[in-house]
This record gives structure tokens, sequence and C-alpha cells, in this order.
């Protein structure tokens, strides 16, 4: 069999760089200890990664205190934490149709739980919020506006510096997922107005899967929902309260971290912008293939213009998911199907009642001959007679 075309890099990047495998296999072999927990040399070499993990996120999204960037498993744990922790009773909350799961699912449970009302703004036929629609969403008891920077199924970047501006004026607390975005383009938490910025490391950061965190601005009031072991302070009966450890219990997923501090030297290495752009140029070339093939729909922006290299599509007669596996069976190309845990933007674009989209999306290592592959492969199933 030829060898795998991966196209679910919105998913997991994947295959990583071989300085990851790398540094994850000698630093695990060597140091794979409880990092700050003890005085001996390879607990002090396992915090000395953590926090310099810490430290370059922290440069990354402009921040200004290492302790404040907290480790989690995934963006999904984190934005838990962020909007249970927030979250009070009689409190309003803005988020958009554009959100995953990870936002959409603990917003439902609190709303069904009549701790606080959610206003969902859509997006425009291009994929696109308006910051003055959110303005307009806001009331006198909006606790915080939640946004997807960058959608995992239609692949827009959002106006992310507007709405900022917007919340900073209206005394709200902006939180940005920042799953598909972070290290792929660029974040400034002071520029855009960002109170809490919330990553996962096995996107576009280049790390593994089971690490994730999220960078907390100073003076942002928010509880701790988790409580155990931090090594600091054993006696205290209440958990912590100051940064890192009001984020952070337990023992640190530290192969995790390890993997991720390569990953982002890595991603630092080759420039944020010139991945983008590598990236970019091979979704603009997949777009136009696609849109020649008669029977196809393509669900995205119309350019490259804030745009991520993350590509819906479906064929005429055909279900999302029978396409992704005849991608799979015949052709060796991995895709991704469904609802993609975005149900509000399927019901949006109108696939919701299609059993959702295929999504196509590059990443680093993707070669245009894959794109060709993937583009000819789709044009031999649309001309199947159905």
């Amino acid at each position: 069999m030829s060898k795998q075309i991966y196209l679910d890099n919105s998913a997991t990047t994947f295959p990583k760089p071989d300085e990851v495998y790398k540094f994850m296999d000698h630093f695990y072999r060597n140091n794979g200890v409880s990092p700050g927990r003890s005085g001996f040399d390879a607990a002090i070499a396992a915090e000395e990664v953590v926090m310099s993990t810490r430290k370059m996120l922290v440069e990354l999204f402009n921040g200004d205190d290492p302790d404040r960037l907290t480790f989690s498993y995934n963006a999904s744990d984190s934005l838990n934490m962020i909007i249970q922790g927030l979250s009070e009773k009689g409190d309003h909350v803005i988020t958009t149709m554009l959100e995953h799961n990870s936002v959409l699912r603990p917003l439902y449970h609190l709303e069904q739980d009549q701790t606080i009302e959610v206003t969902y703004v859509p997006f425009d036929e291009y994929g696109y919020v308006s910051p003055e629609d959110v303005k307009q969403a806001i009331r006198d008891n909006t606790k915080m506006v939640i946004v997807n920077h960058s959608s995992n199924i239609i692949g827009t970047v959002q106006p992310i510096e507007e709405i900022g501006r917007i919340c900073k004026e209206a005394g709200v607390y902006f939180i940005v997922d920042a799953s598909q975005s972070a290290g792929i383009i660029p974040i400034d938490i002071k520029k855009m107005n960002i109170d809490v910025v919330v990553f996962t490391g096995h996107k576009c950061l280049m790390g593994p899967t089971g690490i994730g965190g999220s960078y907390v601005k100073e003076g942002v009031n928010i509880k701790g929902t988790r409580f155990g072991g931090t090594g600091v302070r054993s006696a205290q009966k209440t958990h912590l309260e100051e940064f890192p450890y009001r984020l952070e219990c337990g023992t640190l997923n530290l192969l995790g971290v390890a993997g991720l501090n390569a990953g982002i030297k890595w991603v630092m290495k080759q420039g944020i912008e010139n991945i983008h752009e590598k990236e970019i140029k091979l979704w603009d070339r997949l777009r136009k293939g696609l849109q020649q093939i008669e029977g196809v729909t393509t669900y995205c922006a119309h350019d490259t213009h804030n745009q991520n290299a993350v590509l819906s599509f479906n064929i005429k007669g055909f279900i999302a998911g029978d396409v992704g596996m005849m991608l799979d069976v015949d052709y060796n190309i991995a895709s991704r199907t469904g609802l993609q845990c975005a149900p509000l933007v399927h019901e949006r674009i109108g696939t919701d009642e299609l059993h959702g989209t295929v999504r196509l999306s590059a990443g680093p290592f993707t070669t245009e001959q894959e794109i060709d592959a993937a583009i000819e492969a789709v044009k031999e199933i649309a001309s199947i007679p159905r």
C-alpha cells in the first residue's frame, strides 16, 4: 500500500518534527521524575524544562508572568476550568456559533443548571463574526465573551483585536480559544486585549497529545475548581491560591511538557509566518481544485485572507462518512468527517442534516503532490454514478 496521505492536521498535527521525538525520548530517559518536588539533579532538570516551556509560551503570547501560564491535559480541559472558574449565578456569557464543544458543552451544562444565560452570536456567509454583533449582545450582567480564534471546520480567523477592544471598553472578560491558531497565527494578548488565552499542544505547536493550558492575565478573578497536591506548603488544608498552583494540581504531564518544549522551539525556528504561508498556499491549491469538480460543494472563505489551512466539503449524492471511508480505504488519505465537535457551525452552514462534511487540513509537512492526489481522489469519487 502507498504511504498514507495525512490530511487531518486540524485534529492533530502529524508527523511531528524529529526534534520532538528525539527530545522526548532523551529527556524522559534521563529526567523523567516529578519536577520541582525534590532537590536532586534530575528533579531540578525536569523543573527547568517546565519553567522554560512556560516562558516560551508567555513570550509567544506576549504575556508578562510565566507563573500565570498553567498546564492542563488539553484546551478542553483548560476551557472547563476557565468557564467554571469564572461563572457565577446570574452571569451572562457571549460566545459564537463557531465554537467547539469544549466551549459549548460547559456552557450548556451551566445553562441547564440555571447558573448562566448564554448568547450565541452567528457568523456571516463567509465565516466571520462581526465585532458589532458582539457589542450589541453585551448586557449589564455580561461576565465574559468567548471566541474561537480559528474555526476547526471552515478555517476562518476571527477579528480578535476588534472584539478585544469592545470587551475592554465594556469591562467584560475576553477569552480566546486558540486551539487552531496558537503556533500558526500571531497572538498578542496585550494588543488584542485578551484576558485568557487557551491553547493545546498537539496541533500547531507541534507537541504531543495530552498537553495544553492557558495564560490568565493579572486581575482576572478566576476561582480554582480542582484541589490536590502541589509539592508546596503541604500542611495547608486548602489548595493554594497563587498561580500556577491555582489551576494545577498533582504531577504534571512531564513528557507532554517536554514534547511541547521541543515543538515550540521548532515552530519558532521555522517562523510562524513561514509555516502559515506554506500551508495557506496548499489550502488555496486544494480549494481551487475541489471547486472545479462537478458536484462538489466547499464550505470556506473565497480567498486566503484571515484563513487557516482547513477546508470542508461535500459531494452531491454522498454521505460525508462514506466519502471519508473511500478516501481512506481506496486512496489511503486520512480525513475527518461528521460534525467535527462543532454542531452549531453545521447548523449555520446547513450541513447538520447532511451528516456534516468531509474535512481536509494541511500541515507543515504536507506537500503539493499530496494535495493534488487528494483532488484527484475526490474527482474520481464524484464521478461514481449515484
